[in-house]
């Protein structure tokens, strides 16, 4: 007998799942996996959990498409994932239902478009990046300790000083004193090769 099972999914702990549980419930679920955690770890126990809990005949139900996937490949593999083992996907503020033509298609072209708007994106910012650079601007954050303090970081290094130690003195992440530190050492290797 097929099953709707739900997936829902809040990115903080401020947030709750309340309010996509009753929709899913509402949708017909008769089992939900809830998750608290942000989009952008790649392991989500929970949605690992309920794709292998899913069998043959049953639907995957969401809320909305951003719930689901950390981007659009990822979608686009786990609807893969799911067609190739028997599984409908469907998504509920996007009205999507693999299950019928018109969701497949609909499902197809919303994928279509976000891969168009991502190699925009891509391109957009590539060639952003080919201007600053024609233009003598450097890209990349700011670097977090910079002026006088970078000045100590180096000093306390010369003198045996250890990352965890100069990052307690100087009030700052170990990270970023590493990467101060790695920055100035192949810039040095630069000058010198």
């Amino acid at each position: 007998m097929a099953h709707r099972i739900g997936y829902s999914r809040v990115s903080t702990t401020d947030q709750d799942t309340a309010a996509q549980v009753m929709r899913l419930e509402a949708a017909g679920c008769q089992r939900i996996f809830e998750e608290t955690i942000s989009s952008r770890v790649e392991h989500r126990p929970q949605l690992q959990a309920c794709l292998e809990y899913l069998r043959e005949g049953d639907a995957l139900v969401t809320v909305r498409l951003d719930r689901l996937a950390r981007s659009t490949r990822e979608l686009l593999e786990i609807a893969q994932g799911l067609e190739s083992r028997g599984i409908d996907l469907v998504v509920l503020d996007q009205a999507i239902d693999t299950s019928t033509p018109a969701g497949k298609l609909m499902f197809a072209v919303l994928a279509a478009i976000a891969q168009f708007e991502r190699d925009l994106i891509r391109e957009r910012t590539l060639d952003g990046l080919a201007r600053a650079k024609a233009h003598g601007k450097v890209g990349g954050r700011r670097p977090t300790i910079a002026g006088q303090k970078a000045q100590l970081v180096k000093r306390l290094a010369a003198e045996g000083q250890s990352i965890r130690q100069i990052a307690v003195s100087i009030d700052a992440s170990p990270s970023a004193v590493h990467r101060l530190l790695s920055k100035a050492s192949s810039a040095a290797a630069c000058t010198h090769g």
